[in-house]
């Protein structure tokens, strides 16, 4: 039986979790403390608060403000 591996922002999820020690509900809930509602002010935040990559940052973001749009 195959499995499905993730794509869109989540394929990133495993590895952010592993580099910065959260998992990526702690940034999700993270970022919706920030009150920032557009997605380059909150990459903007997660690179200069936490020194996150712009690549984990993008998608975190994209995930957090879309999340009916991506599987997990």
């Amino acid at each position: 039986m195959a499995t499905t591996k993730p794509h869109g922002p989540a394929f990133y999820f495993p590895t952010i979790e592993a580099k910065y020690g959260r998992p990526v509900d702690d940034w999700f809930a993270l970022l919706a403390e920030t009150g920032i509602t557009t997605q380059k002010p909150m990459v903007d935040h997660l690179k200069a608060e936490y020194g996150m990559g712009h690549g984990h940052a993008t998608a975190l973001a994209g995930f957090h403000l879309n999340p009916g749009k991506w599987e997990r």
